[in-house]
């Protein structure tokens, strides 16, 4: 019974997106059918339309902060049941032998994680359709569970822009007393600031523009510096334990770099590409400074996020769309005019 299925998709480079329909595989043994509730608008989304990272296939139905209802389950799946509130984020398989998988970090699956859009199913190479969609089928190895009482809406973009914070958050160890600094304050930005706030840091925002204070204090931050502003670069020096840098461009690295702590490290989440101007290995060097890189989280990891974000009342600061206006959305975020994450309503597919 393969299902047919709407959704909203792009047909060719930077086309705008459009109804369309197409068709999910059969459930499998392992598999959970979960009905889309609401799906987070990730810039990768447009990235990925845009074809900017190369290797866009189409039709591409994006999406990949999803938050559901569980409708159907496989014979072999015991964690999930019909009714259950739940979360898929950028993966839906991995190889689950690799190194990495057996660490639980799927997303550095060494045959490359499956992606839940614009990829092909490891066993069936069928296309993976995201989530600007009614329903998906996924292995419930890579389905997690909403807690109780965390706003729906709001928690879909805590399964891309939340994970993506919290993964570094948690490897370089970030706890009370941890001095944090986020640079950006878009969808991964203002996560960051939530999260290493109620991991107990003390946490600054790096940012370019002056009117974003209020703001950012709001979120969580007891600092902010403006990057622009040379004296308050200078009085930020030999500061950070842990600079979570989620700016999506390429910019000039070294001001940030030096004001890392000994020992201290600037870590790339929004940036994929060259960096240019090119690094000094001075402040490197003369600091035990590392500048490194790291993408979402483990399946496991994600579950601890959502747990946490559940015992703390976080999610992200959306604002809820209808999927007509996807393509003004896009525009939108583009300009960076969104504070700080459109959410999808699926609802509105059926009108």
């Amino acid at each position: 019974m393969t299902m047919n299925v709407r959704g909203y998709a792009a047909l060719a480079v930077k086309a705008d997106l459009v109804p369309h329909n197409f068709v999910r595989r059969d459930p499998r043994a392992n598999d959970v059918v979960i009905e889309i509730l609401y799906s987070g608008v990730c810039h990768s989304d447009i990235h990925n339309a845009y074809n900017d990272w190369g290797g866009a296939n189409f039709p591409m139905v994006p999406g990949h902060e999803i938050i559901g209802r569980v409708s159907q389950v496989g014979g072999d799946v015991t964690r999930f049941k019909v009714g259950d509130h739940v979360g898929v984020g950028c993966m839906v398989d991995s190889c689950q032998h690799c190194s990495p998988c057996e660490q639980g970090l799927e997303q550095y699956c060494v045959e490359g994680s499956t992606l839940t859009y614009n990829d092909v199913d490891r066993h069936d190479k069928m296309p993976t359709f995201g989530g600007y969609s009614e329903t998906i089928v996924v292995s419930d190895k890579f389905v997690v569970k909403v807690p109780d009482g965390l706003d729906l809406k709001s928690s879909a973009p805590l399964l891309c822009a939340g994970i993506t914070t919290w993964s570094p958050l948690r490897h370089w160890k970030v706890g009370k007393g941890s001095k944090v600094a986020v640079v950006g304050l878009g969808g991964l930005g203002h996560m960051a600031l939530k999260l290493a706030k109620a991991l107990g840091a003390e946490v600054t925002l790096f940012s370019r523009s002056p009117g974003k204070e209020q703001d950012a204090r709001r979120l969580g931050a007891d600092h902010i510096v403006l990057s622009t502003q040379d004296d308050q670069m200078a009085a930020a020096k030999d500061q950070f334990d842990l600079i979570i840098d989620t700016v999506p461009y390429v910019h000039d690295l070294k001001p940030y770099v030096s004001t890392l702590a000994l020992n201290g490290t600037l870590v790339l989440v929004g940036y994929l590409g060259d960096l240019d101007p090119v690094l000094s290995s001075v402040p490197l060097v003369l600091g035990r400074r590392s500048v490194a890189g790291s993408v979402i989280g483990g399946i496991a990891e994600t579950q601890e996020m959502l747990d946490f974000c559940g015992e703390h009342g976080i999610t992200a600061d959306v604002e809820m769309i209808n999927i007509q206006d996807i393509n003004d959305a896009w525009k939108r975020m583009l300009k960076s005019d969104v504070k700080y994450r459109f959410v999808i309503d699926i609802a509105s597919l059926k009108a």
